[in-house]
């Protein structure tokens, strides 16, 4: 029942910001067009907003878990018009903290022991709340300066019943909106939980920031602070207590002396370090997670928190990614179009002038400007558009690259206007591919796969074999496949039939109720309960069979 009631709310509040003019209703199928229209959206006049903005307060009302949702579409600029992203990434997370004496149980339970045994001090009153967790500050016994960050109670529940209504009404977006398929409404939720239940288990965060302080342990670029593994849990995690000023503290920065035009620069070689030279980087460095260590305003380093979101790259889309960036470097359309289609980014069958033609046609306006005014990362949101038209899959570990270097290009064009990117960006990938596909790094790679391949050698035989008597198998397989997709599609036809019909009946009754009693049918319609209950029928005809 709580799951009808939490869909009626997002119901609610979709007609009051009025989302459903979103929908091209003209380019729908006549089912889905006729049912939307007998939606309640009427009871609500459309508030003089801009879109974005209506659906920006609309994730807003309906809670964490979509104002979350909301935080990461804003990424996907390849799927969503330049002012909806814009106005989604100004998505803010404050959300009130539960009580102290709840953070206390929480950790009690987790770690085994009374929080006066586990730390010298303990601040039950939060330093900072969020949709998932919040942070205390802490003194070890040792004497280190400490925060405990703890995850909600009872939050998992709530996440996973939203992410299930989430998927439903991205089955019904696939299903009936004229582009439905090709945004991968599906896809990008699947994205989404993955991204959100990894942050509910702070364990995870713990190791993601333990490697990071690893890869950078004797780096000027970044410090990550320490993990306290001993005061870590599923649902606690303990770190060391940082002293930095915010990235966004311009004034203080300025105040400090510090060297603008370094920490810029640093910023742009830090992307491309974790990139390409770990396949290992952070995927949330917004400016609420960065801070500056001034200590020397000559020579300042970066410090970075939250560690929940990180990407990486295999190690062929680490290759064709850098051979992409220096194909549009050289202004070498036909290059990265070729490399597009032998890394699988779009279909085997795209023809590479096609899509050759359309790079040219989006990149060469850019490039007419002056260079210190290209943005590389819109560059790179602007190749995902063009070949999203030609049905490239974008891969989560993409989009999450795409992020992350809007962020950091946004980060060093704050604190330096004047960074030039693809100056430092253009040698470190000339470098990297070139000392990667040097004859001694070939050989060290040979190398690593020896001993898997000498182990793998003796089962030879039985694999040419077995590759031998796969075709018949295959045959048989596929047959068997055949009949069942057969099956599934004349099942799949009589639902069809059978909502149809049962939607042409409701409509039906709707006409000749409002023929024969007009007077009483208006005055039930006004009655935002009748309308409710009007548009759970509606909904529920139109509800996706099998999910």
């Amino acid at each position: 029942m709580s799951r009808v009631l939490r869909l009626a709310t997002i119901l609610r509040t979709v007609g009051r910001y009025r989302l459903d003019e979103f929908i091209h209703t003209d380019l729908l199928p006549t089912l889905p067009r006729i049912a939307l229209g007998l939606l309640p959206w009427r009871l609500y006049r459309a508030p003089d907003l801009p879109k974005g903005v209506r659906l920006r307060r609309a994730l807003e009302e309906l809670g964490p878990v979509f104002i979350k949702f909301g935080q990461m579409l804003s990424t996907r600029r390849d799927l969503l018009p330049e002012d909806i992203a814009d106005e989604l990434a100004r998505l803010q997370d404050n959300v009130p903290p539960f009580p102290g004496q709840q953070s206390i149980a929480i950790i009690e339970k987790a770690l085994g022991k009374p929080v006066g045994e586990l730390f010298a001090t303990f601040d039950p009153t939060p330093m900072a709340s969020a949709s998932v967790a919040q942070v205390h500050a802490a003194t070890l016994h040792s004497g280190e300066k400490a925060v405990v960050k703890v995850v909600r109670p009872d939050i998992e529940p709530v996440i996973r019943q939203d992410l299930a209504l989430m998927f439903t009404l991205a089955r019904l977006v696939a299903k009936y909106l004229p582009d439905g398929r090709r945004l991968r409404p599906v896809e990008v939720v699947a994205d989404y939980k993955l991204v959100i239940l990894d942050e509910l288990d702070l364990g995870r965060e713990a190791a993601n920031a333990s490697q990071l302080r690893r890869n950078f342990e004797s780096s000027k670029l970044v410090y990550i602070p320490e993990v306290y593994w001993d005061y870590t849990s599923r649902n606690v995690f303990t770190m060391e207590r940082i002293s930095g000023i915010p990235v966004t503290d311009i004034d203080t920065l300025r105040a400090k002396g510090i060297n603008f035009k370094l920490l810029g620069e640093r910023g742009v070689e830090l992307f491309f370090t974790q990139v390409f030279r770990d396949s290992f980087f952070h995927a949330d460095m917004h400016p609420g997670n960065i801070f500056v260590d001034a200590t020397d305003p000559a020579d300042p380093t970066f410090i970075a928190v939250d560690c929940a979101i990180v990407g990486s790259l295999s190690d062929a889309d680490q290759y064709y990614l850098a051979r992409n960036l220096l194909g549009i470097f050289h202004r070498d359309y036909h290059e990265v179009a070729q490399l597009h289609v032998e890394c699988g980014w779009v279909p085997p069958q795209t023809r590479v002038q096609d899509f050759e033609s359309a790079l040219r046609t989006v990149c060469e306006p850019v490039f007419e400007r002056p260079i210190s005014e290209i943005s590389f990362g819109q560059l790179l949101i602007y190749l995902f558009r063009t070949a999203g038209r030609f049905d490239m899959e974008v891969q989560p570990s993409l989009v999450l690259l795409q992020k992350t270097l809007l962020n950091i290009e946004g980060l060093g064009r704050q604190l330096y206007p004047e960074l030039d990117l693809w100056d430092t960006a253009q040698p470190f990938l000339e470098e990297w591919v070139q000392e990667r596909y040097s004859p001694q790094s070939v050989l060290k790679r040979l190398q690593r796969q020896a001993p898997s391949w000498l182990e793998q050698l003796p089962q030879l035989p039985d694999v040419v074999l077995d590759n031998l008597q796969q075709p018949r198998a295959a045959e048989q397989h596929f047959t068997r496949q055949q009949q069942r997709l057969e099956e599934l599609q004349s099942e799949n036809k009589k639902n069809k039939q059978q909502q149809r019909r049962q939607l042409m009946a409701a409509i039906a009754c709707v006409g000749v109720t409002i023929s024969v009693f007009p007077g009483a049918w208006q005055r039930l319609a006004d009655a935002p309960v009748i309308s409710w209950l009007l548009a759970a029928l509606v909904v529920s005809l139109l509800w996706p069979r099998g999910t």
